[in-house]
């Protein structure tokens, strides 16, 4: 091999890392520009991915969602399967699994009156069963909806009341 191929790559193996750096550089050039830039540092939590997924923010903080249980100002619905619920739910939750939403949902929502606060909740950090009730109910109609993310697991940490039990229908 003649020596003047050795440093064309020579040359190229230099131009490599140099045109990924350049190209990193105009990326984040670009995306600062943005009006609907991505933040390059964030919270990129599963919490905060399924609060994130929409434009309106789901989430409510645990204090929160304690305040209006012990006021009772709210409703709470309890999206894991029925046999979760029966294991253990928080104090006086509906429950409404996630994947009998759909037949259930009658049955549930004559029980709640328009403009209650639902606050919905499942169990751990990638349970999206929650999310998923929570844009169910608002495309619903009930627009006072927000999902308590990792809501099982954090309501017991906190020790706030919880029951076992089957589920009961609303209706009594």
């Amino acid at each position: 091999m003649p020596i003047r191929d050795r440093s064309h790559w020579r040359h190229a193996f230099w131009q490599i890392p140099a045109i990924i750096l350049l190209a990193g550089l105009v990326g984040i050039c670009v995306n600062y520009l943005r009006p609907d830039s991505i933040p390059i540092v964030g919270d990129w939590s599963a919490k905060t991915s399924m609060a994130a997924a929409t434009q309106d923010k789901l989430s409510i903080p645990l204090a929160g969602a304690a305040n209006l249980f012990s006021e009772q100002l709210a409703v709470f619905i309890d999206a894991r399967d029925e046999q979760e619920y029966a294991d253990g739910h928080i104090r006086g939750a509906l429950s409404l699994a996630w994947d009998d939403a759909s037949e259930r949902f009658p049955e549930i929502a004559g029980d709640i009156p328009s403009g209650t606060m639902i606050i919905t909740y499942c169990d751990g950090e990638g349970c999206h069963m929650s999310y998923d009730l929570a844009v169910f109910l608002r495309d619903k109609g009930f627009e006072n909806v927000w999902e308590l993310a990792n809501g099982w697991t954090v309501w017991q940490d906190a020790n706030l009341p919880v029951e076992e039990g089957n589920a009961v229908s609303p209706r009594g």
